[in-house]
C-alpha cells in the first residue's frame, strides 16, 4: 500500500472513532468518496478486517 493511503486510512480510523462518524460524515469531511473511505477502512495491506 502507497505511504500516503495508509497514512490516509489511519487518519480516517482515527476520526471514525474520535467522532462516531459514519462513513457519510467522514467521506464529507476527508473530500473523498463514500466508496474510498469504506475501501479504507476495511483494506488495509491487501488484508480484509
Amino acid at each position: 500500500m502507497k505511504d500516503y493511503i495508509e497514512e490516509r486510512a489511519i487518519q480516517i480510523a482515527n476520526y471514525i472513532i474520535e467522532n462516531n462518524a459514519t462513513v457519510r460524515q467522514t467521506a464529507k469531511e476527508f473530500g473523498i468518496s463514500k466508496s474510498t473511505v469504506h475501501m479504507d477502512v476495511t483494506k488495509w495491506k491487501g488484508v480484509k478486517f
